[in-house]
């Protein structure tokens, strides 16, 4: 898959950069809703099946702990099929509900552990895409780089070079307008080139 030609017009880019496949085809994430909606069994299963690795990383952003990322995508899924209705544009609602359960529980381990430990390094589906970025900066330089942007900027690249989500659905999965999705973006990749270049000229 290709990013849209969109993205280059809009970052100075002069080329289009690989995008991350996503996890489930059209046909799938279909079938999926149907099932989770007719409460049968075999929904949870594909939901395991189609979704469990990219949230799991997904919740390890926000929580800095496999285990405790683990546990959240269990709870996540438990939350999903117990639905009353799950929506046709599932994606965008999956991570709105893995997102605001993130939250939920780092407040609690802020409480319980004084802190939450933040990730050692940004998550390997985004590497490649954003290195390619910032000029190809190496993994060590592009985890600072990402360290130094702010919680805003970080959450919305993971979602769209990680999770590779659209403008449109991170609005949604953030209740923000598309254009302040787009400014964060923007202003997030400018400022891993600007923090990438000091690094390299260190």
């Amino acid at each position: 898959l290709l990013q849209p030609s969109w993205f280059a017009s809009e970052f100075g880019m002069n080329r289009v950069v690989d995008a991350p496949k996503t996890t489930a085809s059209v046909d799938e994430s279909r079938q999926l809703v149907d099932l989770l909606n007719s409460k049968d069994e075999a929904g949870g299963t594909l939901l395991q099946r189609l979704h469990r690795d990219a949230l799991t990383r997904f919740c390890f952003g926000y929580l800095g702990r496999i285990e405790e990322a683990e546990d959240a995508v269990q709870e996540i899924f438990l939350k999903v099929v117990q639905a009353t209705t799950v929506p046709e544009h599932f994606r965008p609602w999956l991570y709105k509900v893995a997102r605001n359960h993130c939250l939920k529980c780092a407040q609690r381990m802020r409480g319980r552990d004084g802190q939450i430990q933040q990730p050692s390094q940004i998550p390997e589906a985004m590497t490649g895409q954003l290195t390619r970025l910032v000029n190809n900066e190496a993994q060590a330089r592009m985890a600072e780089a990402f360290a130094a942007l702010s919680d805003d900027q970080r959450e919305v690249l993971r979602l769209r070079y990680a999770e590779n989500l659209s403008r449109g659905e991170i609005a949604e999965v953030l209740d923000m307008t598309e254009s302040l999705v787009k400014s964060r973006l923007f202003e997030g990749l400018k400022k891993l080139r600007e923090v990438a270049a000091r690094l390299e000229s260190r």
